[in-house]
């Protein structure tokens, strides 16, 4: 069997997941599985026992992902996942050790390092028997910036909830639908984290909560868990349906739920969820740099209780991403999940069921493919998972499994309209071995086997904590370091409990807290310059006649920055301005430039001049699409946008050329079939001319031997008849090989149209490389008479100084 030359299979959009398999002859085939990406848009769901080697099949699957530059958010159980960080380009031994067990090694005889060196020319071997070089290794960890985040824990990168309950965007809001599962969802989290199973529509508190939440959100409020308690002892509503709010809960009973909630949010053990990165589905799919990334989230360290807070946490800001995206019909992200039994259970409705399901329904006009996986087939509600187009499906423990399976692939065929044969699928189903898959893809004619191939990441098996630290140690001594660079050197003595005095006509306001610092020190508040600014843009050649609002604070500390607002910058949007301070926070003294209204205005004046010179408009346009991103975008958003619309336009026009071809294979397929029907049938009449002529011979032979006057003229004469024949036969003969040369002509002819039709492919996808997109700036100024300015504002800034004077800021 011949080794697969990575010309065949290294194509955009298509992901190489093994070879077709002969389950009758049990034996590998020649012939390529080659998946549509585009395919994974109508989802996929992936499902084996353990040792069916699912979990080859998953990682391969978002490795191809990768190469193609799709990011995923992967959601680990297990620890599984964090295999996709041990892909070794070199296959040194060496790469291998730390990650083998000694024990495993004892049992083979074998010393560490000789267990090391065995295993590293294992998976050199079978890389290259499935034409996988290290190239193509080297290639995958450089296409995709791979992360292991840890919520709740500091073994991998933390993600902070801090934020969790921040107001939803405007496409959330304005959607009914949208918005109470998303209320829902966030109370359901919450009350499950504090061990309550709370009914939406029977328990208090969950009514209590969700109401809140609603009414905030409403008014374009952030709500943290820490404003929650204070929102739960005085909420911002009266009613509560009919009920006045204290008839519906008492004050009593309203406390006890905070001091729960409260006692949560003191717990040591609940700190590290306010730890790390804010929880972004934008920040897990691409770096800064708009590099796409795996963004794999290990809960395996999680309770129950704190695994499911979290997943329904993370679904619902995956629903609320999804709908802020423009619709395409070709992938955009992935979103997979391993071990979904629990999440998504046939009888009850756990808080992560509804937002899994309205992604299975509506995620496929957004390009974002949902892949799950599981080996307890069981425990899945089959009705939801009628949505899957695609079905990977491994050797089955159980009858009862292949039963449940069978009902979700009956499902999913009558969802798309394909005929479903369920006695021969239940045959296939019996008949798969280990790494041995049937796939059902409602895109394709009928259903496939095939035996994947070897996985690039080194499948060492669910790693431990201390290993997801040893893979994380340096990313997060990175962000340390960018952390403490953020730190200020700042006098003891600097702050003071009194609050100090505007100047007249000078408004002030004061910055929430965002970020949680671990360790003691003084909170204080630091003064800043807050501006804000709407500007017009308009050009008509690009289609551009827009306002930007824009925001920038200027940090002072002890005096105003010599170069103003130069040195200023752009403030979260999503960051809260209070009218009052927190409690707890000493003020640093105002600086002498912010004391006076006039040194005040006139820094407010030299702002309108600033945003002039410092902030036009950048316009990208496409060369190879010619069109240009949208407005307000930078660079790597620019980037992103086209390489959407680069994926897009690749898809639409590789699909024209194979209807324009197939139009063309179609008709040659015809002649090749009338041609070899010809080749049959002057083989046929070839045959029975030689067999004719063969009988006239023998005869004419048998005649002359025998011997008589009469008989030699009749002999003569049948020699002569025989002659002819053979002479018939041989021109038949020559219509057999023409009508051979014909096919074989035919068949030249369909190879050089698919040949036509890989070198087309292959053009266009070097015309839409994602990855070499050459852009053109275009530079806009706003218009100077439009240019409009907020009135001068101090915003006191919160920060954290320790014992040793450093101060961190907490936003």
């Amino acid at each position: 069997m011949a080794t697969p030359s990575p010309d065949v299979f290294e194509k955009l959009a298509t992901f190489y997941l093994g070879r077709h398999y002969d389950l009758g002859e049990k034996k590998l085939l020649d012939d390529l599985l080659l998946y549509d990406a585009k395919d994974l848009c109508t989802h996929a769901m992936c499902v084996g026992m353990t040792g069916s080697g699912k979990t080859g099949l998953c990682l391969s699957l978002l490795e191809e992902a990768a190469i193609d530059g799709i990011p995923a958010i992967c959601i680990d159980p297990k620890g599984d996942l964090a295999n996709l960080m041990l892909a070794f380009p070199e296959m040194r031994p060496e790469d291998f050790k730390p990650w083998l067990e000694a024990g495993e090694a004892s049992r083979k005889g074998m010393s560490l390092d000789e267990f090391a060196e065995s295993t590293a020319s294992k998976w050199k071997q079978g890389l290259a028997d499935w034409g996988q070089t290290p190239e193509r290794v080297a290639r995958f960890k450089e296409s995709v910036d791979v992360a292991i985040y840890t919520p709740g824990s500091t073994n991998g990168l933390p993600l902070t909830v801090l934020k969790s309950f921040d107001a939803p965007p405007t496409e959330v809001l304005d959607n009914a639908d949208a918005m109470r599962e998303r209320v829902t969802g966030a109370a359901s989290g919450l009350l499950t984290l504090l061990g309550m199973e709370a009914d939406p529509l029977l328990s208090r508190e969950h009514i209590l909560i969700s109401s809140i939440l609603d009414h905030c959100w409403r008014d374009g409020r952030n709500v943290s868990i820490g404003d929650l308690i204070g929102l739960i002892n005085s909420p911002p509503i009266t009613r509560v349906g009919v009920l006045d709010l204290d008839s519906f809960m008492s004050p009593s009973d309203r406390g006890k739920l905070a001091m729960t909630l409260n006692n949560l949010l003191a717990s040591p053990a609940f700190s590290t969820w306010l730890e790390g990165e804010s929880l972004s589905v934008k920040n897990l799919l691409h770096t800064p740099e708009g590099k796409p990334k795996l963004s794999i989230i290990s809960i395996a360290h999680l309770s129950e209780q704190e695994r499911m807070f979290f997943v329904t946490i993370l679904l619902n800001e995956v629903v609320s991403w999804m709908r802020t995206q423009s619709g395409t019909s070709s992938l955009r992200a992935m979103l997979y999940m391993d071990e979904v039994a629990g999440y998504f259970p046939p009888v009850r409705n756990p808080p992560s069921k509804p937002p899994m399901l309205t992604l299975l329904k509506q995620a496929r006009a957004f390009g974002l493919g949902v892949t799950l996986a599981t080996q307890n087939p069981v425990d899945l509600d089959y009705k939801g998972l009628s949505n899957i187009g695609t079905w990977f499906l491994g050797r089955l423990q159980t009858e009862r499994d292949k039963a449940r399976v069978l009902e979700g692939l009956e499902g999913a065929s009558a969802q798309s309209g394909k005929p479903f044969d369920r006695g021969e699928m239940e045959r296939l189903l019996a008949s798969l071995g280990s790494r041995v898959f049937l796939m059902n893809n409602v895109h394709d004619d009928g259903p496939t086997v095939f035996q994947t191939r070897w996985a690039m990441s080194f499948l060492a098996g669910p790693l431990a904590r201390h290993q997801i630290s040893e893979l994380m140690a340096e990313r997060k001594a990175a962000i340390e370091k960018n952390a403490s660079k953020n730190k200020e050197s700042v006098a003891k003595s600097a702050a003071t409990p009194t609050r100090p005095v505007m100047p007249q006509g000078i408004d002030e306001a004061f910055l929430a807290p965002s970020r949680f610092v671990r360790g003691e020190g003084k909170r204080v508040y630091r003064a800043a310059m807050y501006a804000e600014g709407t500007m017009h843009f308009v050009r008509s050649s690009a289609d551009v006649d827009t306002w930007v609002d824009i925001s920038r604070l200027m940090r002072c500390g002890k005096k105003v920055p010599s170069d103003t607002w130069e040195s200023s910058e752009a403030l979260d949007p999503d960051a809260e301005q209070l009218s009052k301070p927190e409690d707890g926070f000493a003020f640093t003294k105002l600086p002498d430039a912010l004391r006076s209204a006039s040194k005040v205005k006139a820094l407010q004046k030299q702002f309108k001049d600033y945003l002039y010179r410092h902030h036009p408009m950048e316009l990208y346009k496409s060369v190879a699409l010619k069109e240009y991103a949208p407005p307000n975008l930078n660079e790597t958003e620019a980037r992103l946008h086209f390489q959407q619309a680069a994926r897009e336009e690749r898809d639409t026009q590789t699909e024209k050329l194979r209807l324009k071809y197939l139009k063309k294979m179609k008709s040659l397929e015809g002649k090749i079939r009338t041609a070899e029907d010809r080749v049959a049938r002057e083989e046929g009449q070839y045959d029975s001319a030689k067999m004719s002529t063969m009988l006239s011979f023998g005869a004419s032979l048998l005649g002359a031997f025998l011997g008589n006057k009469v008989a030699s003229r009749t002999n003569v004469s049948k020699m002569s008849t025989a002659a002819r024949g053979a002479s018939r036969a041989a021109q038949q003969r020559g219509d057999v090989k023409r009508a051979e040369e014909a096919v074989e002509q035919l068949r030249l002819d369909m190879d050089d149209l698919n040949a036509r039709l890989e070198a087309e492919i292959e053009d266009l996808s070097s015309e839409f490389n994602i990855e070499n997109l050459e852009l053109e700036i275009t530079v806009i100024p706003c218009r100077k008479g439009d240019l409009k300015i907020s009135d001068p504002l101090v915003l006191w800034t919160p920060w954290l100084i320790d014992e040793h004077g450093e101060a961190t800021p907490l936003f």
